[in-house]
């Protein structure tokens, strides 16, 4: 069984969450919790942030 494809729009997401994993939880999000938590990750490392956007 073959999983759904990504549309265009989620993968560009993906290669934004590697250079700045805020930008797509905010996309994604809006300016929840979960934005605010990416940032603190983001600032503590940029692996744990990457982590989150993921």
């Amino acid at each position: 069984m073959a999983a759904p494809v990504s549309s265009t729009s989620d993968v560009l997401l993906y290669f934004l969450a590697i250079f700045i994993p805020p930008v797509p939880v905010f996309f994604k999000r809006g300016c929840a919790a979960d934005f605010w938590i990416n940032i603190c990750l983001w600032i503590l490392g940029w692996i744990p942030g990457v982590i989150h956007a993921w």
